[in-house]
C-alpha cells in the first residue's frame, strides 16, 4: 500500500505525463502536417517525387541539429522553459510557411521548425525518467511517443480535407496556431520534479546554483560517444526512421498513383498507418515492460524483421490488390516501424546514467534523424528513376536488415560495457579503501 506522500507523487507523474503527451499530439499535429499536405502542396508548386521528399526531410534535418544541444538545455534548464521555446519556434516558423511562394522558403523555414519539432523528443524524455520508476518507464515513454502518431493521425483527419477545400496554406496555418496555443497551456501547467533534480547544483553558501551557471561537461559529451551501445541503437533507429518517414510522406501518392485509389482512400491509408503508430508505441512499451522484463532488444529485433518482411510485401503487390488487403499492410507497417520510437528512446535513455538521460536523447536524435533526412528523398529518387515503386519498398526492405544488424550489435555492447562499468566500480572503491582507514 502507498502512503498519502507516495500517492500524490504518483498522480502528479500522471498529471505531468498528460501535458507532455498533449504538446508531443500539437508538436506533431505541426509538424508532421507536411506529410498529408504534401500532395496539395506538389500540385501547387509543381515538385517532383524527390522534392517533396527533401520537403519533410527538412523538419528532421532542424531536428538532427538541434537534438543534442536541446538535450544538454533540458538537462540543465528543465523541461518545462524547453518547452515554452520550442512550440514557439515551431509555431512561428510554419505560420510563416504559409505565406510563403517559393518552394526554397517553405524548405527553410521547414528546417527551422525542425528545430523546435526535434528539441521535444529529449526535453519529454527527460521528464519522463525523472517522474517515471524503471517499472513504469517504457510504459510511460510508449504513450508519450503515442502522441506523435496520434498527432500525425489528426493531421490526416483535420488538415488533409481542410486543404481539400481551402487550400494547403490555410491548413498549415491552421497546424502553426495550435501548436503556438498548446505550448502556452503547457508551458504555464507543467512542472519540472524539483526534488528530483541532482543535489549538485549549490553555491558554497548552500543557496541553488542558476542553471545557466552550469558549465557545459564536455567529458560528459565524449563519454556519450565512447558508449557502443548507444551507437548501435543509433544507427539502427537511422535506417527504421527513414523507412517511417518514407512511409508517412509516399503512402497517398502510392495509394493513388500506383494503385489507383482515389484520394480520401489513399489519405486513409496514411491515417491506418498513424493508428497503427500509436498503439504499437504503446503495445511494444508495455510488452518490454511487462512481458520482456525491462529488456528492450528482443522486442526491437522483431520490430526490425516484421519491417524487412512487411516492406517486402509492399514491393510485390501488384496494382490490382484489393484495398483492404493493401491497408492491413499499411497498418501493420504502422504498427512496427511507426510504432518503434518509443521504445527507441527508452533504450537510447537507459544505455548512460540518468543525469545523462537527455544528451543521450539528444544524440541518438541527432544519429537517428539523419535517416529521416537522406532516406525519404532517396526513395522518392527511386521513384523517379525507375517509374517504380518496387524498387523503392525493396530498399526500405534492405535498410530494415542493416537496422537488426545494429541491434544486434547494440545488445551485445550493452552486456560488455555493464561489466566495464561494474569493474570500474569496484575499481574505484579499491583505490578509496586505502584512504578510508589512514
Amino acid at each position: 500500500m502507498w502512503n498519502t506522500a507516495e500517492k500524490d507523487d504518483h498522480r502528479m507523474s500522471w498529471r505531468m505525463l498528460g501535458w507532455l503527451l498533449l504538446t508531443q499530439i500539437a508538436v506533431a499535429f505541426a509538424g508532421r502536417s507536411l506529410a498529408p499536405l504534401g500532395p496539395r502542396i506538389a500540385e501547387d508548386l509543381h515538385l517532383t517525387m524527390a522534392q517533396v521528399g527533401t520537403l519533410t526531410a527538412a523538419v528532421f534535418l532542424g531536428q538532427s541539429l538541434t537534438s543534442l544541444p536541446s538535450g544538454y538545455l533540458a538537462d540543465r534548464l528543465g523541461s518545462r522553459r524547453v518547452l515554452a521555446a520550442l512550440t514557439l519556434l515551431l509555431g512561428s516558423s510554419f505560420a510563416l510557411a504559409s505565406f510563403m511562394n517559393r518552394y526554397a522558403w517553405i524548405v527553410a523555414l521547414a528546417a527551422i521548425g525542425g528545430l523546435g519539432y526535434g528539441a521535444m523528443h529529449p526535453t519529454s524524455n527527460r521528464g519522463i525518467l525523472y517522474w517515471f520508476p524503471l517499472e513504469r518507464r517504457g510504459t510511460a515513454m510508449g504513450l508519450k511517443q503515442m502522441g506523435v502518431t496520434a498527432g500525425s493521425a489528426l493531421a490526416v483527419l483535420i488538415l488533409f480535407p481542410l486543404a481539400l477545400r481551402a487550400g494547403w496554406r490555410a491548413a498549415l496555418l491552421v497546424a502553426a496556431l495550435s501548436v503556438l496555443g498548446t505550448g502556452l497551456l503547457a508551458a504555464w501547467h507543467y512542472r519540472d520534479p524539483e526534488e528530483k533534480r541532482d543535489p549538485e547544483e549549490k553555491r558554497p553558501d548552500g543557496r541553488r546554483k542558476r542553471a545557466d551557471e552550469a558549465p557545459f561537461a564536455w567529458s560528459a559529451v565524449s563519454a556519450l560517444f565512447r558508449r557502443r551501445t548507444l551507437w548501435g541503437i543509433s544507427l539502427a533507429a537511422f535506417a527504421l526512421t527513414g523507412a517511417q518517414m518514407s512511409l508517412t510522406a509516399y503512402v497517398v501518392f502510392y495509394g493513388q498513383e500506383r494503385m489507383g485509389y482515389p484520394s480520401y482512400a489513399a489519405g486513409l491509408l496514411l491515417f491506418l498507418s498513424e493508428v497503427g503508430g500509436s498503439v504499437g508505441r504503446v503495445a511494444w512499451g508495455f510488452i518490454s515492460d511487462r512481458v520482456f522484463r525491462g529488456d528492450r532488444w528482443g522486442v526491437l529485433l522483431f520490430i526490425a524483421a516484421s519491417t524487412f518482411a512487411l516492406n517486402a510485401v509492399m514491393a510485390l503487390l501488384p496494382a490490382s490488390t484489393p484495398y483492404l488487403v493493401t491497408a492491413a499492410v499499411v497498418g501493420l507497417l504502422g504498427l512496427t516501424v511507426v510504432g518503434f520510437n518509443g521504445l527507441w528512446m527508452v533504450a537510447a535513455a537507459e544505455s548512460v546514467p540518468r543525469e545523462q538521460a537527455g544528451l543521450a536523447s539528444g544524440l541518438s536524435l541527432s544519429v537517428g534523424s539523419l535517416g529521416v533526412v537522406f532516406v525519404p528523398p532517396v526513395f522518392g529518387s527511386i521513384i523517379d528513376r525507375t517509374g517504380s515503386y518496387g524498387w523503392a519498398w525493396g530498399f526500405l526492405a534492405a535498410g530494415a536488415l542493416v537496422a537488426g544488424a545494429w541491434l544486434v550489435y547494440a545488445a551485445n555492447a550493452q552486456a560488455h560495457e555493464k561489466e566495464e562499468d561494474t569493474e570500474e566500480v569496484h575499481e574505484s572503491g579499491a583505490s578509496a579503501s586505502p584512504q578510508i582507514r589512514r
